[in-house]
């Protein structure tokens, strides 16, 4: 009885971790006059996080009419550079929250509420909550246009469908919200094989990856290049499938929704991408075999589970997905790869136990670190990192070191050799926390921070901060740390002629870049006053909308750029309006 009634427990609580399907009958397209064709699909593996909804295309144009899907009210809208930009969200009588992203404006009344707002508060960026009484939508309302702000790299609606208590994300596709046309299987490209092997403090070592060609003999159906010759495997390793997907009338690339591996016809691992909470989201890092998955442009799953790797992902799992096989033994794997839509591709080839076995040394110079203990290693009285409990998927042996630092970009003055703790194939869950100490000139301690190498071996902004000559920062990607001064300020230009007649014009348009920290900060003035100022950083503008009629008189500029090391550039210019 006691087993019976664990075993419902065990299924209630993931049924709630899952959350409530949706039923697609709730919910109306939520943007107008569009074909309907997608750039991005729900859960692809990005760079430290996975997808968290759909990417609608808008005909490449801003201003398309944004709908509420479902009754219910405006209960949250966002101003901010990166991200979502000018987001809406909006909490929905049946128990869902829909998120839209990017969006060029507001309905006409919230767009004044955010404007007040932003000259009260003398902020550009705002984060606004409603009662469920302030601003109520039925089906089919508008509540703003389709824009290109954010981290957008071009006009599109980002779509998200949120379970309400527990803000689990909906996949729209799967659910049937969504229905793209899409009649093509996902692609196969290429399959690699990792032996591993454990210490005898239990820390996993892997064998560099053998890697397979991958040969499409008809439309979801592949074959290795090799033909029928078996692939040679150790006593415990584990595959990786690069895939990608596409649909119907674009070109985009797209996520697959599932990869599953069977033994001799047996399921044995499962992947699947029905949903998840937004503190999963790194843990994308996991279910890729990450080292892969950096270099590559498709998805690179991992066909077993790391230690921490959340388990809702795997709905099948057997032996971690790990493959054993004795010597001249031989078995058939088959691998699935299937997208939302229902489409699948398969790849079937022979494996064969080989003779001899990967066998992996501790370095005895190497440090153990465990992802259920906090560490700290130190480089003598240099350096030190703090990786805390959580902060890795596995257990794994560093071995810090010196190395030589690369060389800088313009501007960017370093102050020490690179310090190395952690490789770059390292994913890491949460920030791990690093220390260093450097001789650096009292008068760019305020400009100093940390950088890190990245994998092209050039300097990249890491953070931080000095205090009596320590840098400390804060990162959640490993690699190479360097202690670096940023000396020149952002660039700063109007993308208007001094005095120009701008009557007609709807806006004040400004270019800022900067050469490494990046921009952190703006003020823009109009005759000594404060007013708005929206940063587009994927495009490198900064924009004032005016909301005040003409006056034709001649304006005063003043505009403040300050970018993350404290580096500030001006502009002082007119024009007329």
């Amino acid at each position: 009885m006691r087993t019976i009634l664990t075993l419902l427990a065990a299924a209630l609580t993931a049924s709630a971790a899952r959350g409530q399907r949706l039923n697609p009958d709730d919910y109306i397209y939520p943007v107008r006059d569009v074909p309907g064709l997608y750039s991005a699909n729900f859960g692809e593996l990005r760079p430290g996080h996975f997808h968290a909804g759909i990417d609608i295309k808008t005909d490449g144009v801003e201003g398309k009419a944004l709908v509420a899907v479902a009754d219910g009210h405006v209960s949250r809208v966002v101003l901010q550079p990166g991200g979502y930009g000018r987001a809406v969200y909006l909490t929905l009588d049946n128990g869902v929250t829909a998120v839209y992203g990017h969006l060029r404006n507001f309905r006409d009344d919230i767009e004044e509420h955010v404007r007040s707002e932003r000259y009260a508060r003398r902020a550009n960026s705002v984060d606004l909550w409603f009662e469920a009484g302030r601003w109520p939508v039925a089906q089919g309302d508008t509540i703003g246009w389709s824009g290109n702000s954010g981290s957008s790299m071009g006009p599109h609606l980002h779509f998200e469908l949120r379970d309400t208590p527990t803000q689990r994300l909906h996949n729209l596709v799967r659910e049937g919200v969504i229905r793209p046309k899409d009649n093509l299987p996902p692609r196969i490209m290429r399959l690699h094989y990792v032996e591993i092997d454990t210490l005898d403090d239990g820390t996993p070592v892997r064998s560099r990856p053998h890697t397979y060609a991958v040969v499409r003999e008809a439309e979801g159906r592949y074959r290795l290049a090799r033909g029928d010759e078996a692939v040679e495997v150790g006593r415990r390793g584990y595959f990786v499938a690069e895939v990608s997907d596409r649909r119907n009338d674009v070109q985009n690339t797209f996520g697959v929704w599932r990869v599953q591996a069977a033994i001799d016809g047996e399921p044995y691992f499962e992947y699947r991408m029905d949903g998840f909470t937004h503190d999963l989201s790194r843990c994308c890092d996991a279910v890729s075999c990450y080292p892969v998955q950096v270099a590559s442009r498709n998805e690179a799953i991992r066909l077993a589970r790391l230690d921490r790797s959340p388990e809702l992902f795997y709905p099948i799992l057997r032996e971690r997905g790990l493959v054993r096989a004795a010597a001249g033994e031989r078995h058939r794997i088959r691998i699935e790869a299937e997208d939302d839509c229902g489409n699948i591709s398969a790849l079937e080839f022979e494996i064969e136990g080989r003779d001899g076995e990967f066998r992996a040394e501790a370095d005895p110079q190497g440090t153990a670190l465990r992802p259920d203990r906090t560490a700290t290693m130190r480089i003598g009285n240099s350096a030190r990192m703090t990786v805390p409990e959580g902060a890795l998927y596995e257990p794994i042996h560093a071995l810090p070191e010196i190395r030589q630092a690369p060389a800088a970009p313009k501007g960017v003055r370093v102050f020490s050799p690179a310090y190395h703790f952690l490789d770059p194939s390292t994913p890491l869950r949460s920030a791990v926390t690093v220390s260093v100490n450097a001789d650096i000139p009292r008068a760019l301690q305020l400009r100093t921070v940390l950088a890190l190498r990245n994998r092209r071996g050039a300097l990249v902004y890491a953070g931080g901060h000095c205090t009596n000559g320590v840098v400390t920062a804060s990162t959640r990607t490993a690699g190479d740390l360097v202690v670096v001064a940023d000396t020149l300020a952002p660039v700063v230009r109007a993308r208007f002629e001094r005095g120009a007649d701008l009557s007609r014009a709807r806006s004040l348009q400004f270019h800022a870049g900067d050469n490494f920290s990046g921009i952190a900060g703006w003020r823009l003035e109009i005759d000594g006053e404060w007013v708005p100022c929206d940063r587009f950083p994927m495009r490198g503008t900064l924009v004032h909308r005016f909301d005040r009629p003409a006056s034709h008189g001649r304006h005063t500029v003043r505009l403040t750029v300050t970018d993350a090391c404290g580096n500030t550039a001006r502009l002082e210019t007119e024009f007329v309006r």
